[in-house]
């Protein structure tokens, strides 16, 4: 019998549909380890989001230094001299000198200049001002803030946001949060992921007569798919996005993620700039970065950033009103920020620790995705487009039709019922593709590469193993069937 053709009496009724539910059974698992049950693996590795510390990455040191702020360590001499500075710095701006201190709702004026000087350096002279930067819990929270404020009211058609397939799968339920409508498009997986242009105008006019588009969602780097946007892909969506007079929603998260050969990050206000006054002075755009970037990788601090350009200055006011009601994004959140932006310059102290720590990072991170490509690839049943930045592989499953059927009558998408299964017999969680926002018969895996080296290896081996006796199941049952019906049929005669 196939690993699939069970249907666990976990889910019976109410369906492990959904990327909570998975999150759920792994920590109903894992109580089952610790209350002493017998599994095939001593625990569970959680590969399915970017909660890159439970992977086992360790923190920047200096970010972990920093956000002590206890005054009395500042006389600790132990501490690099930098670390003391630049700590005393900062309590200096808190109000009452103390981390338990609301700041005001957009965020702290000293954070904010810090971020908008960033954007102004990262952008070769672009200018960024503060005024434009609001400070919240994660880009979640700031891209929640916008998407309310273009929902439509009661009697106008629902306002609808392009969003790409695949995308993260956090965007579906924020949208539908809001009351907005998701109007998907399809990225190409045959080009690497790529952003395609008719495919944006095909999405674009299904859309009207059902709702009414007003936004456009970009992730650049992709999530989950890793694909890194060249200045004419980004052209394009400048443009399309200016013909059709749609808001440019951009998350750059993994901006510092780089690693494709022969590709850079290149903002999108950075390209909508070099395109001149006629899409630099009219083209609505609001970008999100955050502390859960890849190098920084401090998702727990819950402080991220929107940057916002020729948006009206109403607009801007309700953004500052609509922040008031979230009070603040967690202020050691804010200051690291400050420190993701503003890290340790050459010649400091600290500078020559945060640098390697960076490029093992990043190492780390390029040699794993490059590996587990590889391996995924050479797995029958299964292939993977390389990724170029960010720190997912999103791998697509060939799976056979008897899997298919099961979930079915599981009444769940296939490659939630094998995410499921894998959970199960191996101890992997990985994110199913359906998650994702896909539909039309494809299944995908979504699995984060950027994990110590050896617990990569642990993951690929059971991925492996359980994907190829899954495999193997099926050949023989398929054999079983044939067999059966030879000897039926040799009776008879």
């Amino acid at each position: 019998m196939s690993s699939l053709q069970h249907v666990n009496p976990r889910v019976k009724g109410i369906g492990v549909s959904s990327h909570g539910d998975l999150q759920s059974l792994a920590a109903q698992i894992t109580e089952e380890i610790t209350q002493g049950a017998l599994k095939p693996f001593e625990q569970v590795i959680d590969v399915s989001s970017g909660d890159l510390h439970r992977t086992g990455m360790k923190p920047i040191s200096f970010v972990r230094q920093m956000i002590c702020l206890y005054p009395q360590l500042l006389e600790d001499k132990g501490l690099p001299l930098d670390v003391r500075r630049r700590a005393q710095k900062l309590l200096e701006v808190c109000e009452g000198e103390s981390l338990g201190s609301y700041t005001v709702s957009s965020g702290m004026p000293h954070v904010r200049q810090s971020i908008a000087e960033f954007i102004t350096r990262r952008d070769a002279g672009v200018p960024s001002y503060a005024k434009d930067i609001f400070i919240s819990f994660g880009s979640q929270g700031a891209l929640m803030v916008i998407v309310k404020l273009i929902s439509s009211v009661e009697g106008e058609p629902q306002t609808g946001v392009l969003t790409p397939t695949p995308g993260p799968h956090t965007l579906p339920p924020l949208l539908d949060e809001a009351g907005v409508a998701l109007v998907p498009y399809q990225l190409m997986e045959d080009r690497g992921w790529a952003v395609d242009l008719n495919e944006l105008h095909r999405a674009l006019d299904a859309a009207r007569g059902r709702c009414n588009p007003r936004a456009i969602y970009i992730s650049n780097p992709g999530n989950p798919t890793g694909h890194v946007q060249d200045r004419k892909s980004i052209q394009e969506v400048i443009q399309f996005a200016a013909a059709e007079r749609l808001l440019l929603l951009v998350d750059e998260v993994y901006q510092d993620s780089v690693y494709g050969e022969g590709r850079e990050f290149a903002s999108y206000k950075k390209v909508l700039f070099e395109m001149g006054k006629e899409f630099s002075e009219t083209v609505e755009l609001v970008s999100f970065h955050s502390l859960s970037s890849a190098c920084m990788r401090e998702c727990g601090l819950r402080a991220g950033y929107m940057e916002l350009v020729n948006i009206d200055p109403g607009v801007k006011h309700y953004v500052a009103t609509f922040m008031d009601t979230y009070i603040c994004a967690p202020v050691t959140g804010q200051l690291a920020l400050d420190l993701m932006i503003n890290p340790p310059a050459p010649g400091d102290p600290s500078n020559d620790t945060y640098a390697q720590e960076i490029l093992l990072t990043r190492t780390t991170l390029s040699q794993n995705a490059r590996r587990a490509q590889k391996f995924l690839n050479d797995l029958p049943g299964m292939s993977c487009q390389p990724a170029m930045g960010g720190i997912f592989l999103y791998p697509c499953l060939h799976l056979p039709s008897e899997i298919v059927q099961q979930a079915e009558i599981s009444q769940v998408e296939a490659d939630v019922l094998y995410c499921q299964r894998l959970l199960e017999e191996e101890g992997v969680f990985v994110g199913a593709g359906s998650q994702n926002g896909e539909t039309g018969g494809k299944h995908h895996l979504r699995l984060c590469v950027l994990v110590p080296p050896d617990t990569l290896q642990e993951v690929l081996d059971r991925l492996g193993s359980f994907h190829l006796h899954l495999l193997d199941s099926l050949s023989h049952a398929d054999r079983g069937v044939k067999d059966t019906d030879v000897r039926s049929n040799t009776k008879t005669s």
